[in-house]
This record gives C-alpha cells, structure tokens and sequence, in this order.
C-alpha cells in the first residue's frame, strides 16, 4: 500500500466514523418525538418520575402495580397526549434538586411534591393541585401533643422533604433530637420499632397509614404550613407539556373527575 493510498484509507475511516457518531445524535434525537405538540424522552410514553413508597400520593398493590392519587391525575395527562404514563421509581433528592428532570430520566415529576421557592429555582411547576399540611405521628396512647412535648427525645424526619426542613426550624428551640431517613418506609418503620418517639410527615400519607394499621397510631398534632403540591418539568425547557398539564387539571376540576379520584384516595374534598 502506498503512502497516498493509506492516506485515503485512513481519510475513508475517519469519514466513516464521523457518518456514524452523526447517526447515533440523529438517533437520540429521535427519541424526544411530538405528542399533541409536547416534547416527550420516549415514543408513546408519559415518562414520570416519583419516589416510593408514599401512599395515597403513590405505591405499589399487591401485585406491584403503581397506584396512587398522583397516579391517577398524570393518567388523565397521558390519556390527553394520547400516549402511556411509565412510572420510574428515584430517590426524591433526584427529583426535587431538578437532575432527573434536567438529564431527560422523564418528562414530568409527580411525587407529592411541595412547591417552594427554592425548588422553583431548578424547574417549573405546574399550577397546585393539592393543599398539604404537616402533622405529628405517634404511638396510640402516647402522652405528646406537641413539638414542647418532645425536649430531649427522637423525632424522625424523611429526607429532602418540606417536613424535615420544618422540624429543622425547631430543633434548637425545642431541644428535639432529629433522625433522618431515605424513605417514608423507613421513618413508619422506625416509629413501630420505638426508634424514634414521633415523626413528621404529611398529613394525608399518616391518615393513610393509620387505615392500614387501626389502633396502632394517632395524629398528635397538625402544623398548617400553607404547602401546596405541584407536578414539575424541566426549567424553561418544555411549556407545551407544563401547559398541557395545567389544562387538564383544569378541566378535571370542572368536569368532577379531579373530585372523583379526590374522594378514592384522601376522603371528601373540602369546600367540594
């Protein structure tokens, strides 16, 4: 082989190469397809990100199916895009510091999430759908009514959540020891065990797991911090879906549906 012949071999290979490193873009491109206009990560899919467990917002039944009031409401979003939700299951930090969003892991995140400045900063918010209030869960029969009640003993958090940033608040004054935990699993699984002697979450999540378990647990105390829930999409980057979903929640108001799954997985709307 001569020196110009090498020379074109070695030009056709690299041309080669550059053809197809332009396919594989062209490929992913691919994948961010239309759907009513809306941008979505995979063809025929409502990709939404959540973390779980955290009934009635989101769980799994018995069979392993993924169910929930948020469920429901970006089903109704799916349904209009004409397309399937997919469900991925990540941790929440994921969710609410917007990477998820930002690396294309999913279109939409539906998580009981509450809107707050600091997480408006990273990604949009859709209008709210649901008021949320923090309560206190403790043991039945246990003698504590408050935060005062709880100087010098344990009271468990869920990590990343507005709870934990509202037990922070007080744990100087109040002399509270606070233990963190990944999960909502985790911190229902320590107040049974007496790991921690109270815990702070959602209040729609605890009267859900007071159901599942009657007798075991009560609300001590409710903290009426005015949080509403959002669903989010990536900042700035897709308005057609953000504005498809506040449509339909919109309509699903009017139309009773919103009140309809409402009534399946909290209880009566209030004011309906």
């Amino acid at each position: 082989m001569t020196f110009h012949s090498a020379v074109r071999k070695a030009g056709l290979i690299v041309a080669i190469a550059a053809l197809a490193a332009s396919a594989g873009c062209a490929k992913k491109d691919d994948s961010e397809v239309q759907a009513s206009g809306v941008k979505l990560v995979e063809k025929g899919k409502l990709t939404v990100c959540t973390h779980l467990p955290y009934a009635p917002f989101q769980s799994k039944d018995p069979s392993g199916k993924v169910i929930g009031f948020d469920v429901e409401v970006m089903d109704l979003v799916a349904k209009e895009l004409g397309v399937e939700q997919k469900i991925v299951d990540t941790p929440f930090e994921g969710i609410k510091s917007g990477q998820d969003l930002n690396t294309g892991k999913c279109d939409a995140a539906a998580a009981g999430m509450t809107i707050t400045e600091e997480r408006q900063k990273v990604m949009n918010f859709s209008d709210p759908y649901f008021d949320a209030t923090q309560a206190m869960l403790v043991k039945t029969g246990k003698p504590l009514k408050s935060l005062d009640d709880l100087k010098g003993k344990k009271l468990g958090v869920q990590a990343a959540t507005t709870g934990r940033d509202y037990a922070r608040k007080f744990e100087k004054e109040k002399g509270l020891q606070l233990v963190e935990f990944e999960d909502l699993a985790a911190l229902q699984q320590a107040l049974a065990n007496g790991q921690v002697e109270a815990a702070i979450n959602d209040l729609p999540v605890w009267t859900e797991y007071i159901k599942e378990h009657p007798g075991g647990f009560e609300v001590a105390a409710e903290f009426d911090t005015g949080e509403q829930y959002g669903f989010s999409v990536k900042k700035d980057s897709n308005p057609e879906l953000l504005k498809k979903i506040n449509e339909v929640l919109a309509k699903a108001k009017q139309d009773g549906r919103y009140d309809t799954i409402y009534e399946k997985w909290i209880g009566k709307r209030p004011n309906a």
